[in-house]
């Protein structure tokens, strides 16, 4: 009873569980004023993730820093938070180039939850803890926690024990700081080091986090992984310069991304990328200087991947 009592205490503490005064008649409206309401609430979501621009910088410091030493940043969710985080981990190798093992997901329930509700597994805190023990997570890692609210036992066990385990760690929720500051959630406030707030206020529907704070969590997840990539060199001007040519897509757009970096043509930038063995960074420079694939290679890894520190290219 005392456990209930404290849960349902933080529960009503929390803005995403708060009903929306500007929907309470939405069950008695035709369909296209339901949408537009809905519509009017999500345009509130990039205001609020404006907001929140220093935490999210701040986040991405710390995910820069982590992965120029070797180390990983791990997502951890539950429900939609975590589909959201094997979402964007998943992306990342085809979009920019990384291993599979430097951005990685890590959702309660496993593998099965991504497709199936299994909701029932976000209290399970000691699992959040060993997965992030089965993990091995180390002080050279991020370990980001995704959760609306900031109570969700599983990803607050990880986030904890990630904390213990010498990791930085991150926690992405759409309630307001405030919310740190009350005594039922001291325990997860001590566990993060940049917590990112991003207040979406009321959903349309009480409770429902799947809508305005899922939009909230993925714009933040894919500005953290963006600006990321970015600083570590993966992109140059605004083209994915590190992209795997894994489709007949993929090998298309690498060819117009060689051919607008470098000037060349379409044959010219497709015998590049086959020289240079479908990566696109070494097929520009070598266009770029008119240098073998091997020259430019060597330049990318004085350069630590830079195409514009590669080829002397400032603007």
């Amino acid at each position: 009873m005392k456990d209930s009592t404290k849960l349902f205490d933080q529960l009503r503490r929390l803005a995403t569980e708060q009903r929306n005064p500007r929907s309470r008649s939405i069950d008695l409206l035709p369909v296209r004023r339901i949408l537009g309401i809905i519509n009017r609430e999500d345009m509130t979501v990039p205001r609020a993730v404006r907001r929140e621009l220093p935490s999210i910088a701040r986040a991405v410091e710390a995910v820069v820093r982590a992965l120029r030493q070797g180390g990983r940043l791990f997502y951890v969710g539950a429900g939609t938070s975590g589909r959201l985080g094997v979402l964007d981990a998943s992306e990342c190798p085809p979009t920019f180039g990384t291993d599979p093992g430097m951005i990685q997901a890590i959702i309660a329930g496993g593998k099965n939850a991504v497709f199936r509700s299994m909701e029932g597994v976000e209290d399970r805190y000691a699992e959040g803890m060993r997965q992030i023990r089965r993990h091995r997570v180390s002080r050279k890692d991020v370990v980001c926690g995704i959760a609306a609210s900031f109570r969700t036992p599983f990803v607050a066990g990880a986030v904890r024990e990630a904390k213990r385990r010498g990791a930085t760690t991150l926690f992405i929720t759409t309630n307001p700081k405030s919310v740190l500051r009350n005594a039922s959630f001291a325990d997860i406030r001590r566990s993060i080091d940049v917590p990112v707030c991003i207040e979406v206020g009321p959903e349309v529907i009480m409770g429902s986090t799947r809508m305005k704070a899922g939009t909230a969590q993925k714009m933040a997840l894919n500005m953290i992984t963006t600006a990321s990539m970015i600083r570590l060199g993966k992109v140059y001007e605004n083209m994915m310069v590190d992209l795997q040519m894994k489709s007949r897509k993929l090998e298309e757009r690498a060819k117009r991304i060689v051919m607008l970096a470098s000037g060349a043509g379409y044959a010219e930038a497709e015998a590049a990328l086959k020289t240079a063995g479908g990566k696109a960074k070494t097929a520009i420079v070598a266009l770029q200087l008119g240098i073998s694939a091997e020259a430019a290679e060597k330049r990318l890894r004085k350069a630590n991947g830079f195409i514009r520190k590669a080829s002397g290219k400032r603007r």
